[in-house]
């Protein structure tokens, strides 16, 4: 049985409808969160259904499409980077890959300029990949621009599509001013940098300066880090942290067969790389859903190679994760710290991995409750739980900000 694909979007009245490649009838499925949804594959012999195989791309990309290349963007917003160099996942056939796109811009390998991107024609660009959070106003500025000049947007990577650890900058109440001001001031570093060259008066960047060159211009923080959804329409989403080299070999594939046999691209705001099951069911190891009573890192004990880390005490956020991974982090002796994002079932990632966390703490059958201590003692021994639970989510989280009540602490 070939491999084939199907796809998760929803209707006007937010009801997910179900449609296999090239099949006209569609099923009805229960509504899910926006952010929700996705694709996945199915295959048939010792492949699970709940695993991802790569894309079969088949030879090297052949020369130029016939009816001339497309042009490709590609652009880094608030992100550490990772997600550009996944891109050379794409292994041997990255040196084909400029056969069939022109890349006008990708600043980590060409030397593409905003005033480039600019000149173009609206629609000129036929595919842009966005990574990246939008997080000062160079992000916001760029990612408009893109969106204009760019008949497809992807959202690319844990940060575009729910923020990422960028926005855990969102639960700093002070927002801009309070990180630049610790950042700056505070830390050891430049705490003796100021105190040492500039006592009375600590330096801090300045969005303008007048340069005997002319006028410096430093893009301005916000202080709040969106998602890329949040601030220009998207196409197409990919997340990871980075996105694992099946997801990327899907897009590509996708991207080729549109480019050089006019295949028809999934419908708008399908979410590649992702599978309908969780991650916990991608994950090989046994399952005896023992009972929590003390939180550790992986560090502090001896691993069990075949035992579910949940098991051993190590929080993992597998149950409230969408797969697509394949499991390498937990595979690995690493538990997941959801960079895929949420199922189709929640739209709060955080608050449906401590749910399921939670359910083994040692309630016992013949007694249904737990004294409030025992719960904070357990709890307690979690390091940073807002940094756990929505390392990569929070941009999408229905927290959105830490704030301190006038006149509290």
């Amino acid at each position: 049985m070939s491999l084939f694909g199907r796809f998760r979007r929803k209707d006007k009245t937010g009801t997910v409808k179900e449609t296999a490649k090239g099949a006209k009838n569609e099923v009805k499925s229960k509504p899910v969160p926006p952010v929700s949804g996705g694709s996945y594959v199915k295959t048939a012999g010792s492949v699970s259904a709940a695993q991802l195989p790569p894309a079969d791309l088949g030879e090297l990309l052949p020369g130029a499409p016939q009816n001339g290349k497309i042009n490709l963007a590609i652009y880094w917003a608030a992100a550490c980077g990772g997600c550009d160099v996944s891109l050379l996942d794409t292994n041997e056939r990255i040196l084909t890959i400029g056969d069939m796109a022109n890349i006008v811009m990708w600043p980590i390998a060409s030397d593409g300029k905003e005033h480039d991107i600019a000149e173009m024609e609206d629609g000129e660009i036929t595919v842009s990949i966005i990574s990246g959070a939008v997080r000062n106003t160079e992000n916001e500025h760029m990612v408009k621009l893109l969106r204009k000049k760019s008949k497809i947007v992807v959202c690319y990577g844990s940060c575009a599509c729910f923020g990422g650890s960028p926005a855990l900058a969102n639960l700093v109440p002070g927002g801009k001013n309070e990180i630049l001001d610790y950042v700056y001031k505070k830390i050891p570093s430049t705490a003796s940098f100021q105190a040492d060259y500039h006592p009375n008066s600590p330096v801090v960047p300045q969005a303008k300066y007048e340069a005997p060159e002319g006028e410096l211009v430093l893009p301005t923080l916000y202080d709040t880090v969106k998602t890329l959804d949040q601030v220009i329409d998207v196409d197409y989403f990919v997340p990871g942290c980075p996105p694992m080299q099946e997801s990327i070999s899907h897009m590509l594939k996708a991207v080729a067969d549109f480019a050089y046999n006019g295949v028809a691209l999934p419908p708008k705001g399908t979410i590649i790389g992702v599978v309908t099951k969780t991650l916990c069911e991608q994950c090989p190891r046994r399952k005896e859903y023992r009972r929590i009573t003390k939180i550790v890192e992986p560090h502090e004990i001896d691993v069990d190679p075949d035992l579910c880390l949940m098991d051993q005490g190590i929080l993992c956020l597998g149950p409230a994760t969408v797969g697509g991974c394949n499991a390498r982090c937990t595979k690995a002796g690493q538990p997941c710290r959801g960079c895929y994002g949420p199922t189709t079932a929640v739209q709060e990632q955080g608050a449906s991995a401590l749910t399921a966390i939670a359910s083994l703490f040692p309630v016992l059958d013949e007694d249904a409750t737990m004294e409030e201590s025992k719960v904070i003692d357990i709890m307690t021994t979690i390091k940073d739980p807002l940094g756990y639970f929505y390392a990569f989510t929070m941009g999408k989280s229905l927290i959105k900000k830490s704030v301190t009540e006038k006149g509290g602490k």
